[in-house]
């Protein structure tokens, strides 16, 4: 059958085209431009942070993020095996080796107990990945970390707008990631931003961002010529890009109440079956999510497979997540696992994400709960 309800669309909001033509009227389609500024200014306001520094992916950003560290051969870093591959890939590309730990099975994010048992004296950081915009237990992992001088990164490209009580992810660590690729709640195709926590970073990240160069202080009128003086490479993005981006933070507000509206009705439809057939997505007390992914798990992975095509037969596009990391034969190289594998491939073998996405109709999101109840005869 035809798919009619497909997984994702891409958010427009009608006034990126405006945007994009003033960008190409200012004649300047490289970066740091007008919007390029606008955009980082909109988000330090937002999130009430020290810096940030947009960039042309979120894979950009946690690189940027290794190199400000100093992550070098030698190091280990920390985070769950449950992630995208730029998580890990960020740091392996340091030389540094990848110290996977469990994840906790109600909200598929690393378990902050575990942590402890994977510190040895080579852990140079600790990287968390809010989950689906669900915060990790950030004041517990931020206690370790000062108690072992080391240092936290948080993953937080599936969490623009989600909060870990007063805090907005991202900006709790000392170093924050987002994404803007075009399956994220804001986007601009391909796009990410750094947020910088710690003053002391934000020099050096301005020099990695430019190529390794002081460009940025050259555009500041701090010097009266601009050198190469480290090591960088070109993580800005293009001027179009952030102009497309612009439009999209001016319209946040209204992009996450009709995400959130669609997250609510399917809990709100699927509840019942909660109580014997799946399992819905856990939000913690103190955690104001992102409204970026909506799950479910099934029994096992072939009950989770049966249902993707049940689904599909009926026009309607769902998939599975992550295959866990440690899995992969370079996570054996690059990486280990710390303790034993309780949660994270069980947990990853049953989640089924649904369509969730701006525009997503609320009779085509009724329509998926309906289909899904009939799949399990409720």
């Amino acid at each position: 059958m035809k798919i009619t309800i497909p997984f994702n669309k891409p958010c427009v909001t009608g006034k990126e085209h405006v945007n994009i033509a003033r960008a190409i009227r200012n004649g300047q389609l490289s970066g740091n431009g007008f919007f390029t500024k606008k955009c980082e200014e909109w988000l330090e306001s937002k999130l009430n942070c020290r810096r940030v520094l947009l960039t042309h992916s979120c894979t950009a950003a946690l690189e940027m993020a290794a190199m400000i560290l100093n992550i070098a051969p030698g190091d280990e870093v920390i985070m769950p095996s449950f992630t995208f591959v730029s998580t890990a890939n960020a740091f392996a590309l340091r030389g540094a080796k990848i110290i996977f730990v469990d994840i906790r099975p109600d909200t598929m994010n690393i378990d902050e107990k575990l942590i402890a048992q994977a510190i040895t004296p080579r852990t140079k950081a600790i990287v968390v990945v809010h989950y689906g915009g669900v915060a990790c237990e950030m004041d517990s992992i931020m206690r370790l970390a000062r108690r072992h001088k080391i240092f936290v990164v948080e993953d937080a490209a599936q969490g623009l707008m989600a909060k870990y009580k007063e805090g907005y992810l991202g900006t709790i660590g000392h170093i924050g990631c987002y994404s803007f690729h075009e399956t994220k709640n804001l986007t601009c195709g391909e796009g990410g931003a750094l947020i910088l926590n710690s003053p002391g970073f934000i020099q050096r990240a301005e020099i990695i961002r430019e190529k390794g160069t002081d460009r940025t202080r050259f555009l500041r009128g701090q010097v009266d010529k601009y050198t190469w003086v480290g090591l960088g490479s070109s993580y800005i993005p293009a001027e179009l890009n952030a102009a497309f981006l612009y439009a999209q933070l001016q319209g946040a507000r209204k992009i996450y109440r009709q995400r959130m509206m669609i997250w609510n009705l399917y809990y709100r439809e699927l509840q019942k079956l909660s109580e014997k057939c799946i399992s819905l997505p856990h939000i913690p007390d103190r955690c104001l999510h992102s409204a970026h992914l909506f799950y479910i798990k099934t029994k096992d992975i072939e009950e989770r497979s049966r249902l993707i095509d049940f689904l599909k037969k009926r026009g309607i596009l769902s998939v599975f997540h992550y295959v866990p990391l440690h899995n992969s034969r370079s996570g054996m190289r690059y990486g280990k696992f710390s303790g034993k594998d309780l949660w994270t491939t069980r947990e990853s073998e049953r989640i089924l994400r649904l369509p969730l996405f701006y525009g997503l109709a609320k009779k085509d999101a009724l329509r998926i709960g309906r289909v899904i109840k009939d799949f399990y005869g409720a």
